[in-house]
């Protein structure tokens, strides 16, 4: 059975960073997808859903540090309901957890996207290094007489 979600939405509000007394980073958002479509008589509708994302770790970290509300963003993840009291009332909250984000664009002004680019070009040159790292240790190997 797979537990899967896939949304691709805006923020509602900045990220909200925490980090826990153990030392574990969240970053919670709230996303706003939208589902148009034209009912019977003509007329066209619109809803939108807000979705709990989190995410923990170096993640969280990136998330609150290039991202601003309005921007849109793409997010794998996985749900998770949690089962709490409120005045005496059992109730439920489902929340996405985060696995994995790309960043898709800024908000609708120009410079709001700028800092996505460096992220990702931090990440394929981290990702080329360590490429670069292992070959250079194949050659050595190679190089052994025995």
């Amino acid at each position: 059975m797979a537990n899967k979600v896939i949304i691709l939405g805006r923020l509602g509000a900045d990220p909200d960073l925490r980090s826990s007394p153990s030392g574990v980073t969240t970053c919670r958002l709230s996303i706003a997808t939208n589902r148009n479509w034209t009912d019977k008589s003509g007329e066209k509708k619109e809803e939108t859903e807000w979705h709990r994302v989190v995410f923990f770790g170096r993640a969280a970290e990136v998330l609150d540090q290039y991202l601003k509300k309005g921007q849109q963003l793409y997010v794998e993840g996985r749900l998770k309901t949690s089962k709490y009291e409120k005045d005496g009332v059992e109730r439920y909250s489902t929340d996405i957890i985060g696995e994995t984000f790309n960043f898709i664009s800024g908000s609708d002004s120009s410079s709001a996207g700028a800092g996505s680019n460096n992220f990702d070009k931090d990440m394929n040159q981290d990702i080329n290094n360590k490429s670069q790292d292992k070959s250079s240790k194949d050659e050595f190997e190679d190089d052994i007489p025995f």
